[in-house]
């Protein structure tokens, strides 16, 4: 990667450098030649810069800060200075602003003078002496007006969207989305323009929390790196935690079990169908949490919707159940013309099997699909309830429903 790196001129170096994820742009780092280097941080936007400074090390961060010239360096301390998770780390601080006393032609000989440092000149913000902003205007409103004649005051009209620099980055994709913008300005308690965020830093922090959220989903922490960037050890600290809670997890379903020993020992038939119980179970509610875990993260759904949701779970548990019950039933009555494994009693296993699968089924369902909303209530991170502990979890209560209908069914027959 380096000798590729050198191979290309500043620009594209610059532009490539950007894009790259932060374990090569760290290994990049420790290779350029000084000049180089001091020369990229630079010339980085202030966005970039903070998001690659907060990933590295505090020592190589103390630095790096130290080559920044003072400018850039002041724009870095106080960018580094908001939350973690907040929108002042995306923000940043070059931006068009201009006063609502300015013809048009004013504005367009600013633009012209200063917008190559510029993020974006899409829109344009108003503000007043103090710094508050007071609205933004499209460039396009510029452009189709008499720039001689109009003045800014003209074109404003006081409704503008804004975000805060304490609100949490993973609220600003919805506001981006309801609003059809590609910048937002950024903001104080005095509504003090402080920057702006752009959309495609916005998408960055929408990939990392959807790739957040799968790989809780799937049993595991989040990574801070790509997968092949992160040690073993890391990938091993990561799953261990997880494993361990679903191993205990599945202790539960061994303490269950062996309180129905009776009932397997005089129906060994019993055992044969444990794991396509828990199975479907864990299967069902595994699909529900991903459906609603997904639906919560689009913002389709919230916790209010909660009796909203069981209903639809309840429904829908149901007619899977039922629809597996039909197939169990069908499916023992064919196996027993084939073979006499079931006995006479064949009729009563099949409904063991088949009321069981509607039991768990629905209360994995519901189990997979109220969780998520209860974390949520609780503060914590719907993607939490991942599917291996949803399965988990429906492991144990498929099989109380499972021994509970087979103790109704075959009591005084065979057990």
């Amino acid at each position: 990667m380096y000798v590729l790196f050198q191979i290309l001129d500043f620009q594209r170096a610059l532009a490539v450098f950007r894009i790259l994820d932060v374990g090569i742009q760290e290994d990049l780092i420790k290779q350029l030649p000084p000049h180089q280097l001091i020369q990229i941080l630079n010339d980085l936007p202030p966005d970039d810069r903070t998001s690659l400074l907060s990933e590295l090390p505090s020592n190589v961060v103390k630095d790096l800060i130290k080559q920044l010239n003072p400018e850039e360096r002041k724009v870095t301390l106080s960018l580094l200075g908001y939350p973690e998770e907040s929108v002042g780390r995306l923000m940043t601080p070059d931006y068009i602003d201009v006063e609502q006393d300015w013809t048009v032609e004013q504005v367009l000989t600013y633009i012209r003078d200063y917008g190559k440092s510029s993020e974006t000149i899409d829109v344009i913000y108003v503000t007043d002496a103090n710094g508050a902003l007071i609205d933004d205007v499209r460039i396009r409103d510029f452009l189709l007006v008499d720039p001689k004649t109009t003045r800014v005051s003209d074109l404003i009209d006081g409704r503008f969207i804004s975000l805060h620099v304490n609100d949490d980055q993973k609220e600003t994709m919805q506001v981006f989305q309801m609003n059809n913008r590609v910048a937002l300005p950024v903001v104080d308690d005095k509504n003090i323009l402080l920057g702006i965020v752009t959309i495609d830093d916005v998408l960055w922090v929408a990939e990392e929390e959807y790739t957040e959220d799968i790989q809780m989903i799937g049993g595991t922490e989040a990574l801070d790196d790509s997968y092949l960037e992160v040690s073993i050890f890391h990938l091993y600290k990561r799953r261990i935690v997880w494993l361990i809670v679903l191993f205990f997890g599945e202790l539960l379903t061994i303490t269950a079990m062996s309180n129905f020993e009776d009932q397997i020992a005089k129906v060994v038939m019993l055992a044969t169908f444990i794991p396509l119980i828990i199975s479907s179970g864990g299967n069902s509610g595994s699909q529900a949490a991903t459906l609603i875990i997904q639906a919560m993260a689009l913002d389709e759904i919230s916790v209010r919707d909660w009796w909203r949701i069981m209903r639809r779970e309840i429904i829908s548990g149901l007619t899977l159940g039922l629809t597996l019950c039909t197939i169990s039933f069908v499916v023992i009555t064919c196996w027993h013309w084939f073979s006499p494994a079931f006995g006479i009693h064949y009729l009563r296993i099949a409904a063991v099997v088949g009321f069981s699968l509607i039991g768990v089924v629905l209360w994995g369902t519901l189990m997979g699909s109220m969780l998520p909303l209860l974390l949520k209530r609780l503060g914590a991170d719907p993607a939490a309830s991942s599917t291996p502990f949803v399965a988990t979890l429906v492991d144990v209560t498929g099989l109380l429903i499972y021994f509970s209908f087979a103790i109704l069914f075959l009591k005084g027959v065979l057990l």
